[in-house]
């Protein structure tokens, strides 16, 4: 019953792959260190502070962040329109 229904398992990444060194995860692992306490689940979200993830999202790059391809979108629509429908000269 269930089943996976000819799908496939999604491929987990290793969990060796993700350190904590150089993130805040480290300095909070530090502070556990002195009061004798250890994270044994720190590594999985040490993910958060590398590759795409790692940088902060600007205001500025949410608001314009499809204002080129708009643009070109829109650049086309109207080269579009104004070439199979062009104004007529002098009425309404």
């Amino acid at each position: 019953m269930g089943g996976d229904h000819g799908h496939g398992k999604t491929p987990m990444p290793d969990w060796r792959q993700w350190k904590i060194e150089g993130t805040p995860l480290e300095f909070t692992q530090k502070r556990l260190a002195a009061r004798g306490l250890k994270d044994p689940w720190a590594r999985n979200e040490a993910w958060r502070y590398s590759g795409k993830f790692s940088h902060a999202v600007t205001l500025p790059e949410v608001l314009f962040k499809g204002v080129k391809w708009g643009f070109v979108a829109f650049a086309v629509a109207l080269a579009v329109e104004y070439t199979l429908f062009p104004p007529k000269k002098g009425g309404h």
